[in-house]
């Protein structure tokens, strides 16, 4: 078995998400994410709302995607949130 540093993996996850948020920033058009599903996850000492989102706007198809995220009050099905898309690959970020 091999282990890797925790730090490490952090760092991995951290300049991913950095390397998406350029880009969106970059090439994203504006999108709706509307709430259309909402179960829990639970991962031992982690867990939350995992949250499907239908995903909409001028320029790219509309695809559904899920968001693993923490508990926050105004979750809900049918709640539309802003969000930005990469039409180029259904890259995307969600405001909330």
């Amino acid at each position: 078995m091999v282990l890797v540093p925790l730090d490490f993996v952090v760092g991995l996850t951290v300049a991913a998400e950095r390397r998406h948020n350029r880009r969106l920033d970059a090439f994203g058009v504006p999108a709706t994410a509307e709430i259309t599903e909402l179960t829990e996850w639970d991962a031992e000492d982690d867990g939350g709302p995992v949250v499907v989102l239908r995903v909409s706007g001028p320029g790219f198809r509309t695809f559904e995607a899920t968001w693993r995220r923490s508990q926050h009050p105004a979750l809900r099905v049918g709640l539309r949130l802003d969000a930005v898309v990469d039409p180029s690959g259904n890259l995307f970020r969600v405001v909330l």
